[in-house]
């Protein structure tokens, strides 16, 4: 259970923090970053929500709460320990990434093929969902990175590659499944 009583504590303010395990690590590394932006991603979302409702709603509130098990799972480092560990950390598992590829599949269905790329925008929830999209590739691409330094969850590096699949075609959905897409006109402006 997580009790939070005291908000600020100062142990941060030399520019560390802590880790899930209770290492001390520079608030720039690579592993802070990760988890820091999948933890932005978290805040879009919350901000893509107030423009959803049913179905949407619930599969977004799903992600955020995934996006908490993703900041749990990338802060606590030696995956390789956690078959001793007297307390598991909560990882990403195979099927959070089967959960997102079942739904994308769903709502891809809905959908028609596209002739063109489109832009960003559309209805105030797609545009939101597709900042989400970006901010989900910045968290992809540093668990990449990190991934390079340390060992990490591979099913955690699939779920960010799979999220951001997910809000390209959810918002789609959220433009009239499609029929509202912006796109991009190659050249327009010559």
């Amino acid at each position: 259970m997580v009790v939070l009583n005291k908000i600020y504590t100062r142990t941060g303010d030399a520019g560390e923090t802590a880790l899930g395990n209770g290492t001390r690590v520079a608030k720039h590394s690579t592993r802070v970053a990760a988890y820091g932006t999948s933890d932005e991603l978290n805040a879009a979302l919350g901000v893509a929500r107030l423009h959803a409702s049913g179905d949407m709603d619930a599969m977004l509130a799903r992600i955020q709460n995934d996006l908490f098990d993703l900041g749990a799972d990338m802060c606590s480092p030696d995956i390789e320990k956690d078959a001793d560990a007297e307390y598991p950390p909560l990882r990403i598992i195979e099927a959070q990434v089967t959960r997102l590829e079942g739904e994308i599949d769903d709502m891809n269905a809905r959908l028609e093929p596209l002739r063109s790329f489109i832009l960003p925008g559309g209805s105030a929830l797609s545009a939101h969902l597709h900042v989400c999209r970006t901010v989900a590739r910045r968290a992809e691409r540093l668990a990449v990175e990190l991934a390079t330094m340390e060992v990490i969850n591979p099913q955690a590096v699939k779920y960010l590659n799979r999220l951001s699949d997910w809000f390209f075609v959810a918002g789609r959905i959220a433009n009239n499944d499609g029929k509202d897409d912006v796109l991009w006109v190659p050249g327009a402006n010559r």
